[in-house]
């Protein structure tokens, strides 16, 4: 539960744990519905997660420190899961 005092005068959070395995068709991706309106998409086979843009000011800059941070730990379990494959996307590591 979520402490009221701790989020005074912002937009309530809602915490919850999502606990999934990627099925055989798992995917990622990214929804734009409209100007602004971009969502990072993890399509779990079966299943969806939907991490929208927080509507707070500056809420582009915390989901995209999220992302950042999101692909470098990803980036990292995979290399110890899968240790002979190799990178090609060429992005941060």
């Amino acid at each position: 539960m979520s402490d009221p005092q701790r989020h005074k005068g912002r937009v309530p959070v809602v915490a919850f744990t999502v606990t999934c395995s990627p099925g055989r068709h798992a995917a990622a991706g990214v929804r734009q519905i409209g100007p602004g309106w971009i969502s990072l998409v993890l399509s779990m086979d079966p299943g969806r997660v939907v991490i929208d843009v927080p509507s707070v000011s500056g809420g582009a800059a915390v989901l995209a420190r999220f992302c950042r941070e999101l692909a470098r730990e990803a980036s990292r379990l995979a290399a110890d899961l899968d240790p002979g494959q190799v990178d090609t996307r060429g992005g941060e590591s």
